[in-house]
């Protein structure tokens, strides 16, 4: 099955770079129909005609953003700090929203 996701233009210049290998979302039902093995094109928000495909190669399954970055090496998140990874996400995500849909973490490869 093929996704189409959004992203700011720091984290789609790190996952096309291979600087960033995983994807952190709320496991809202978007992000549930995902299964490994699908292709998921990312788009540039701010550029949309600027995209580039991957597969998913893992979901990362927990119940917060917290314990996700916790079982993972933060460079694969593509930051140095679970603190800096942490504010990102509650600029999309509230709490409320993470404790009622859980979290996904979307380990991805960019396909030549």
């Amino acid at each position: 099955m093929r996704h189409k996701m959004k992203l700011g233009s720091v984290p789609f210049n790190k996952i096309a770079s291979g600087t960033k290998v995983i994807e952190s979302r709320l496991y809202d039902e978007k992000r549930q129909a995902i299964s490994i093995g699908d292709e998921i094109i990312f788009c540039e928000s701010d550029n949309l005609n600027n995209s580039f495909n991957t597969i998913v190669k893992d979901l990362l399954r927990h119940s917060s953003f917290l314990e996700l970055f916790d079982s993972q090496d933060t460079s694969l998140f593509g930051s140095t700090s679970k603190d800096e990874l942490l504010a990102e996400v509650r600029q999309f995500y509230s709490e409320e929203d993470e404790h009622k849909y859980g979290v996904v973490g979307i380990k991805v490869e960019k396909m030549i």
